[in-house]
Formats: structure tokens, sequence, C-alpha cells
């Protein structure tokens, strides 16, 4: 496609894949951290905004191929290309065209929606795959929490529970199924994200989580997620996490109500500096007595999952000092603000009492996971 201009101002990508490179100079007109997240191999990134003043620095006597996001605003820019005597076209459907037809050639087929997002891009993507993720609980909250991380390809995922499947749990534990009736539900769990993503490894602790295994436990993940719903091992995670420098994410949901919050060092109260003490045994319901209903498991695991992939992305603003409480019977949101750390919580404060959950393992009284029944 050389010589005289042609009336023609779009090519597929496929007609630009076949022009000669050493002729052509293919230029993405989106932002700079845009194109840092991921763009055609190749291609120069001189953003619209500051095209005008740029474009004289593009060579006369070579081909323009112009792409942006989805093809609209190049197609404006070939027209003024043209007119001052250059040798332009514009790429058909974008960027967006482009990597869609070439996802499965970059490994990014089953990722391609992340991609497109800004804030994730193939960079970000390749970062979840790089993450390793420990979910306590196979139940409620772990069901949709494990099953989101694995679609999002968060690489390693580690699940803790001690029971197995039983009927009551599949109201709302949608990781498991009536066929699995009796099995481990973390060997459940793993036969499900097994199935739906083959890009993750599963690593399954059919064990209890107890103050002289929970170290070991979470050392080797980026991130926590509690999904328990007993007041004994919540506290353990919180304290756990917090004397190892770990972040996490505590959900708790019972009846039509559920809330959320995450613990980052360094950014803000821990789950104890909110509740200070283990409440006694029989003081507090759990679902297993007042009951659930089941897709509030799903909503509260989702946030959950979502804090969980912000934080390994370092995008957004996470649930730090904060904890959103939903009103499932009237659909609210409300937000409560917590600020800085309590001064004299008893593992995070100016002068913790708690120093290794191991020596302190009589605070827990640990009766395991007692996972959303």
């Amino acid at each position: 496609m050389t010589g005289q201009l042609s009336d023609k101002k779009e090519l597929t990508w496929q007609e630009w894949e076949k022009m000669e490179n050493d002729n052509t100079v293919l230029v993405d007109l989106r932002e700079e951290v845009v194109y840092h997240h991921g763009s055609i191999p190749g291609a120069v990134c001189i953003p619209l905004r500051c095209f005008a003043e740029e474009k004289e620095k593009l060579p006369k006597d070579k081909c323009i191929v112009v792409f942006c996001q989805r093809g609209e605003k190049s197609l404006q820019v070939v027209e003024e290309l043209r007119k001052e005597g250059w040798q332009a076209y514009h790429l058909e459907g974008g960027f967006l065209r482009w990597l869609i037809d070439h996802a499965k050639e970059v490994n990014m087929e089953r990722y391609s929606r992340h991609v497109l997002l800004d804030e994730v891009g193939q960079e970000g993507q390749e970062k979840l795959l790089a993450s390793k993720v420990l979910v306590v609980g196979a139940g409620g909250l772990g069901a949709p929490v494990a099953l989101y991380l694995a679609a999002a390809g968060v690489g390693t995922i580690g699940i803790v529970d001690a029971d197995v499947v039983e009927l009551s749990n599949l109201q709302r534990q949608i990781i498991h199924n009536t066929s699995r009736l009796g099995q481990k539900k973390v060997d459940s769990a793993k036969e499900t994200i097994e199935l739906l993503n083959p890009d993750v490894t599963v690593k399954t602790y059919a064990m209890r989580l107890t103050p002289e295994n929970i170290g070991d436990l979470i050392k080797e993940y980026d991130f926590v997620v509690d999904g328990v719903d007993n007041f004994e091992t919540k506290f353990l995670i919180n304290d756990a996490c917090v004397l190892a420098g770990k972040p996490f994410c505590h959900g708790g949901i019972l009846r039509f109500q559920g809330q959320v919050m995450t613990y980052v060092p360094g950014q803000g109260p821990c789950y104890r500096c909110i509740f200070e003490e283990i409440p006694e045994q029989g003081s507090v319901p759990n679902c297993s007595e007042a009951g659930v209903i089941g897709v509030m498991a799903g909503i509260i695991g989702c946030v959950q999952g979502l804090e969980t992939i912000k934080y390994l992305l370092g995008i957004g603003r996470l649930l730090t000092g904060r904890m959103v409480v939903f009103d499932g019977l009237n659909l609210t949101f409300r937000e409560v603000k917590f600020g800085k750390a309590i001064p004299t919580c008893k593992v995070c404060g100016e002068h913790p009492e708690i120093k290794d959950v191991k020596a302190e393992a009589w605070r827990y009284e640990s009766h395991g996971i007692c996972t959303l029944h």
C-alpha cells in the first residue's frame, strides 16, 4: 500500500500485518497509562490529546497506521493526516478488535475481559497468575470467594476446611454439589476449581485451623480470606495475620445481613481493635442457629473476592479503616468508619499483649472451622 493515497481509510489488523514493517509506523492514540497495560507489539504511543503537537515527528515517506480503543477517534486522526500529506490508515475496531482476535495467541483469551480494563491489563493479569491466596473455609463465604478468584486467574489458591459436604450446605455453598455428599469439602472445592480453570494450582488442607498450625499455613500466601462463622477462628485469623504482617479480608453473614472489612498492616484497625474480645459461647447465634438466606453468602463472598483482587493488583480503595454492612431485606449498604488502629489493642496496639498465638492458645478455645452451616 504505497504510492498515492488510497480512498480506503480503514485496515483490518490482518491487512496491516501483511504490510512491510519497515515502511509503516503504528501509532497507539490511547493514554500512556493504558498503553503500558498492553498494546499491539511495535506500536508507539502518541496520546490523542497531544497528537496535534507530536504528529510533525511522523515521517511522510512511510505509511502511518493509527488506532484507538475502539476505532472511532482514530478515523478522525486519519482524515487530518491525509489532508496534510501523510499516507494514513486506522485499524478497524481499534485495539479491542485486535485483542479479542489475538487473545489466544498471547495466552490471555480466558482473561481478555480483564486485560481490556485499564486497571488490570496484561501486566495485572500476570500479577494475578503469580499471586497466592489462602481461603479459610470452603463454606458459604469461601465458596464464591474461591470460585471467583479461580475464574480471575489467581495462580495459587489454598483452601482450609476440616468438614465434609452435607445436604444442608448446598443451599448456599455453591462450590459443592449433590453428587459429593460426604466428600471432604477441600477435595470437592478443588475438583470444581480445576474444572473451571486449569491454570490455577489448588492446595488443600483438610484440617482444623489452630494456634499451632496457622503460622505455617499463612506464611506462603500473599493474602488471607476469612470465610468462617465462629468467633474463635475469626480472632485467631486476625491475630496470626497481624503478627505475621499478612493482609486479610473479614466477612460475616447472618440471616439477611452481612459485613466486610479488610486489614492491611499499617493501614487501619484490625478485627480485634473493633470487637476486642471473643464473645462468650452462645451469646451470639451462628448461621446454624439463626439461619441465613443463601444468596447473602454470595453477595458478601463476592465483595471479599473483589477486595482480594484489588489488593493483589494495588488498585482502588480497600475497606481498610471502615466496614461495609449490608442489609439484604432493605437492600442497603452502610459504611461504618473506624479510622486508625486502637492504641490499646491487644495485638496491634502500642503495648501488645498477644505476641505469639501458640503461647496464647487458651484465648481461642478453638473448635476448628465451622464454615457457615
